[in-house]
C-alpha cells in the first residue's frame, strides 16, 4: 500500500480496539458492541466504498495490507466482510446499513459454518440464484458449538426478508469470501510465525535458546516460506478487483488454506505443551487459523474448481492460465 500512514493509522486504532483480552471476552460470549461502535467512528468501514458514495474509494488490491492486519489482530467481527458488502451496495446505489454485514452463499436455503455470523446483524446472501441483502435474527442462527467461536450456519425456513437485490455474477460472492479470508488468513500466519520465532529465542535449552538448534531454524524456515506464499495469494486473489474473477479467487484460498496446517503443526511443535494452554497466546492465532481453512471453501474445494477451469482453458501453457486468471477485467 502506497499510503502506509493509512495502515498505521489502521493498526493503531486496532491495537486500542481489540487487544486480545477484548477478543478473548467477545470469543467466551461478551458483547462486540463497543468494538463496533470503534471500527464505525473510525470510518474505516467506508475504505472500498466509493468516494461518490461517500466512502475512501481505496481498490481492494490496495487495502489487502489492512485485511492482513485484521486477522493478526484476530479482530473477531467480520470487519473485512462489511466493507465489501458497503461497498458492493454503495456501487449499486443502495442505501448501506449500520452494523456488520456477512457475506454468505446459501445452497437449498442453508449456508455452511461462518465465522463471526453469531455477531452479524445482516448478511449479503446468494440464495436460489439471487444475491439478496436481508437482517439476520436468532430464528435463522444456528451456532457451530465450537470452543470459544462466534461462528455460526444460517438456514431460512421461509423466504427471507428481501432489504436490496443486486446483480452479481453467480459465485461472485464465495469468491470474494474466499479472497477475504486468504488475506485474513495470511495476517494470522505471519503473526503466528513473529511469535514462534520470539518463543524459540527465548526457550533455553540445554544451556542455549532452541532457536539456536539447526533442526529448529530448519522448521522455521519452512512456516516462513508458507506464511510467505499466504500472503502473496491473498494479496493476488485482492488485485483481482472487487468481486474478484473466480479462478484467482481459487488460486488464492486454495493456497492459503494449503498454508495453514504446515503452520500450525511447526508452531505448536516449537512451542510444545505450552501452546495449547488456555492462557497462553498462541492458541487463539491457531484456533483461528483451522477455523478460516475451511470458511469459504476449503483447499480441496477450491483446487477441484481450479482444475476443471484449467481443463476448460485453451490457454497454451499453465503459466499463461495463471496470468489470465489473476488480471483484472
Amino acid at each position: 500500500m502506497e499510503d502506509f500512514d493509512l495502515l498505521q493509522s489502521f493498526e493503531r486504532m486496532l491495537d486500542d480496539a481489540s487487544p486480545l483480552e477484548v477478543v478473548r471476552a467477545i470469543e467466551a460470549g461478551g458483547s462486540a458492541g463497543a468494538l463496533w461502535a470503534t471500527l464505525e467512528e473510525s470510518g474505516f468501514l467506508d475504505l472500498l466504498v466509493p468516494e461518490s458514495a461517500g466512502g475512501a474509494g481505496i481498490a481492494l488490491g490496495d487495502a489487502a495490507p489492512l485485511i492482513e492486519a485484521l486477522g493478526a489482530w484476530l479482530v473477531p467481527v467480520p470487519v473485512a466482510q462489511t466493507m465489501a458488502a458497503r461497498a458492493l451496495l454503495a456501487k449499486a446505489g443502495h442505501d448501506v446499513p449500520p452494523g456488520p454485514i456477512l457475506l454468505a452463499t446459501a445452497a437449498a436455503s442453508r449456508t455452511g459454518p461462518l465465522p463471526f455470523a453469531a455477531l452479524a446483524q445482516y448478511a449479503l446472501v446468494e440464495l436460489n440464484g439471487q444475491v439478496i441483502l436481508t437482517r439476520l435474527g436468532t430464528d435463522v442462527l444456528h451456532p457451530a458449538k465450537l470452543h470459544a467461536s462466534r461462528t455460526a450456519s444460517l438456514t431460512w425456513a421461509h423466504e427471507p426478508d428481501v432489504l436490496a437485490k443486486l446483480e452479481l455474477p453467480n459465485g461472485a460472492l464465495r469468491a470474494l469470501g474466499a479472497v477475504l479470508r486468504a488475506a485474513e488468513i495470511a495476517g494470522i500466519a505471519g503473526k503466528a510465525l513473529e511469535i514462534t520465532i520470539a518463543y524459540a529465542n527465548e526457550r533455553v535449552q540445554f544451556g542455549k535458546p532452541i532457536g539456536k538448534q539447526q533442526a529448529v531454524q530448519q522448521q522455521l524456515a519452512v512456516m516462513a516460506e508458507h506464511a510467505v506464499l499466504a500472503r502473496m495469494a491473498g494479496r493476488l486473489g485482492c488485485a483481482a478487483g472487487l468481486p474478484p474473477l473466480r479462478d484467482a479467487a481459487a488460486t488464492a484460498k486454495q493456497v492459503a488454506s494449503s498454508a495453514v496446517p504446515v503452520i500450525t503443526s511447526i508452531a505448536h511443535a516449537v512451542h510444545g505443551a505450552i501452546g495449547i494452554s488456555e492462557e497462553y497466546r498462541l492458541q487463539l492465532y491457531t484456533r483461528r487459523l483451522y477455523e478460516w481453512r475451511l470458511a469459504d471453501g476449503s483447499e480441496s474445494y477450491w483446487a477441484g474448481l481450479l482444475g476443471a477451469s484449467r481443463l476448460r482453458s485453451d490457454a497454451a501453457t499453465s503459466i499463461d492460465f495463471v496470468r489470465g486468471a489473476s488480471e483484472p477485467k
